[in-house]
């Protein structure tokens, strides 16, 4: 009996926080998806800018890194830590360079990762019968077919892949925000004599 009670109440915690703020997850998901439809349109762009992105956050983290190995320098591992900090330094350089051959790059792995990861989820599936394997077995073919279609597709690919996968993540998330907002509008309110 307690069990039960102790699910419910942590089904309860936040309900009524949620409730009253309902508006900014709907407004959030909304702009979410804005934001998603525009990466979409200029994938390319968005493509070229995540690696310049990355490519500054690799270089600021060597930087860092680096100036900790200099204030540590009686640390054994100094020159493991200061070579780390010059190698995020110098790819990082390398990202912000040259963001065209860079998305190339990381979309022809992601394509590799895709077929392999479909291949061995269609293998698991087949091999391995469990409760709904039908939708690993799913997973599988939609992970085949999408690495097969960026990689027939390549070097091209490269240049829009990621601003479109980054485009539909975020539709996908602002969707599931405007859900949760919509929901949490119509949830009743806490009971404070509970």
């Amino acid at each position: 009996m307690s069990t039960n009670y102790n699910v419910t109440a942590l089904h309860l915690v936040g309900q009524d926080e949620l409730r009253r703020r309902w508006g900014w997850f709907l407004g959030l998901g909304v702009l979410l998806i804005i934001f998603g439809m525009t990466a979409m349109g200029s994938a390319a762009l968005m493509t070229l800018a995540t690696m310049v992105f990355v490519g500054w956050l690799m270089i600021i983290a060597g930087v860092l890194q680096s100036s900790h190995a200099f204030a540590c320098k009686g640390w054994s591992g100094f020159f493991i830590d200061m070579l780390t900090g010059l190698l995020y330094s110098v790819v990082g350089f390398m990202f912000i360079a040259n963001p065209g051959a860079t998305a190339m790059t990381l979309t022809l792995l992601m394509s590799m990762l895709l077929i392999f990861g479909g291949i061995f989820r269609i293998a698991v599936s087949l091999a391995v019968r469990f409760q709904n394997s039908i939708w690993l077995l799913l997973n599988g073919v939609v992970n085949l077919i999408l690495g097969i279609a960026i990689w027939r597709q390549w070097p091209l690919s490269g240049l829009w892949v990621i601003g479109l996968f980054i485009g539909i993540d975020m539709i996908f998330n602002g969707w599931a925000l405007v859900m949760l907002g919509l929901a949490a509008k119509s949830l009743p309110k806490e009971d404070p004599t509970a």
